[in-house]
């Protein structure tokens, strides 16, 4: 008998309407396992301290939301392959003594498009350039994505993330200033909104796109669980496109941590139930 179970959590601000901690407990005790899920409230400020004191208290891994998963690669001690490609860490895992940081933010979005378009060839516009714009980009291009826009107000990630996809992956990237409201090109494969327009408690919020521009047979997904149906996903329904909730990349890359940080790959439909009963009741 023991009673020293494993921990895990979130650090994030805003961090209370995160979903992500009833979906990691609700693996747990499915599979048996001794661990809990927190989630933390923490300021940029501090970021050092809360990881400071997730490596001295032993914890095995956390993850990383909203603004840290680029400020949070100053603090570990290296980075896995997919992460140092992306430049941004939604993941990290102990390994002895040493934090590694990974990003499961793209693959589980790739898990989640491929059950509706082949990213192969594919053309894509992503709105935002932040640490979830950076990581679907990356990975759709390693994909075999033909080219990728990405939409964003600021230049310089917009540009660096352009030039990442040029020269790491085989799609042709490209920065697109969003000024005013932006148009969909014709011919688009697939849109993902990558930025936090919408997100819980803003949920009436679109981001700025002309919408009688998108048109079949593009795709538009939306990288936010909370409310799993957001506006954007709402309109593009009411106008007959086939849309991505957030709820798929977020259990996706979420059992990809609970196999990491734990040995076990976790029932993936446990993990979703839990999540669609919440917002059921809610």
């Amino acid at each position: 008998m023991h009673f020293l179970s494993t921990l895990t959590g979130c650090f994030a601000q805003p961090v209370d309407e995160n979903p992500t901690v009833a979906m990691m407990e609700a693996a747990y005790a499915h599979h048996g396992i001794d661990a809990r899920y927190l989630n933390c409230e923490v300021a940029p400020a501090g970021l050092a301290a809360a990881v400071a004191g997730a490596r001295a208290m032993g914890w095995v891994g956390f993850n990383l939301s909203i603004p840290h998963k680029i400020a949070v690669i100053g603090h570990l001690d290296r980075l896995a392959p997919s992460a140092e490609v992306i430049g941004a860490v939604n993941c990290v895992a102990r390994d002895g003594d040493a934090l590694v940081g990974h990003n499961f933010d793209g693959q589980g979005f790739l898990t989640s498009v491929r059950e509706v378009v082949d990213p192969a060839g594919a053309r894509v516009a992503v709105l935002g350039a932040g640490g979830a714009a950076r990581a679907i980009a990356v990975e759709l291009g390693l994909a075999g994505a033909a080219s990728i826009d990405i939409v964003s107000r600021r230049p310089e990630p917009g540009r660096a993330l352009a030039e990442v996809i040029s020269a790491r992956t085989r799609a042709a990237g490209r920065w697109v200033p969003w000024q005013g409201r932006w148009t969909a090109p014709g011919g688009l494969d697939l849109l993902v909104n990558a930025t936090q327009v919408g997100l819980f408690p803003d949920v009436d919020a679109i981001p700025a796109i002309d919408l009688d521009s998108l048109r079949a047979p593009t795709v538009v997904a939306d990288v936010i669980p909370n409310p799993p149906t957001s506006a954007l996903v709402a309109a593009a329904r009411s106008r007959g496109l086939v849309t991505l909730d957030g709820l798929g990349m977020l259990v996706n890359q979420g059992a990809l941590a609970v196999q990491l940080w734990t040995g076990v790959d976790p029932d993936r439909d446990v993990m979703r139930a839990r999540l669609a009963a919440i917002f059921a009741a809610g």
